[in-house]
């Protein structure tokens, strides 16, 4: 319990630390992507915003359909393994396994398609967090740096939640998460980017000697 409360006094130390840095560097280096948003009538641009769109659903398409094979690879596999084990007993007759090794596998596939879930929706979230920095006039690193806090945030957020709320948890922890942890990684850039001018000032205070 004594996590939560040194993650909260993490986060607004780094939250203060991250606006003194944003007033040092001039709103000009600072983060882009922390007032400015990819609003949904972006995608109707006909340019970069209706081509980002149809990528992400192209991929996300992409991802349903990796999901789909492992999870059936998972069932097929699981069911099989049940079958042998459940015949080479003498206890069971043959109908009694395949319905025991049915219900193996079915129990196998949701827990594949429970852990793929954990993984795809954070890999989605992060690398559109990325594009709408970039979309937004943000650097590559100030992108890959908010699209990781995401990753991780959503991650860990839908992991909780689950483990709390079930399937409910999952979707508000990963959207909470989600945001939580972009907005974590932009305040590690905009402080990035402070320490990084400091630096600059004295190098240049001392070249000047």
């Amino acid at each position: 319990m004594r996590v939560l409360p040194l993650f909260m006094t993490g986060v607004v130390v780094l939250s203060f630390t991250a606006e003194k840095c944003r007033q040092l560097v001039g709103e000009e280096s600072s983060s882009k992507s922390w007032t400015e948003r990819f609003a949904f009538l972006n995608c109707f641009d006909m340019s970069y915003g209706t081509m980002a769109c149809l990528i992400k659903e192209c991929v996300k398409l992409y991802l349903y359909y990796i999901r789909a094979v492992h999870v059936h690879k998972v069932r097929d596999e699981a069911t099989k393994a049940a079958v042998r084990e459940a015949l080479s007993r003498d206890d069971q007759s043959f109908e009694e396994a395949i319905k025991r090794a049915s219900q193996v596998g079915d129990a196998a596939a949701k827990r594949a398609s429970r852990q793929a879930k954990h993984i795809m929706g954070p890999i989605v979230s992060s690398g559109w967090d990325i594009f709408e920095t970039l979309y937004v006039g943000g650097t590559l690193w100030e992108g890959i740096t908010r699209g990781i806090g995401t990753f991780f945030g959503a991650y860990s957020g839908g992991i909780i939640g689950e483990g709390n709320l079930g399937w409910v948890g999952f979707l508000v922890g990963s959207q909470l998460g989600s945001w939580v942890g972009g907005r974590i990684g932009l305040m590690a850039y905009d402080v990035g980017n402070g320490v990084q001018y400091l630096l600059h000032l004295v190098h240049k205070e001392g070249s000047s000697y």
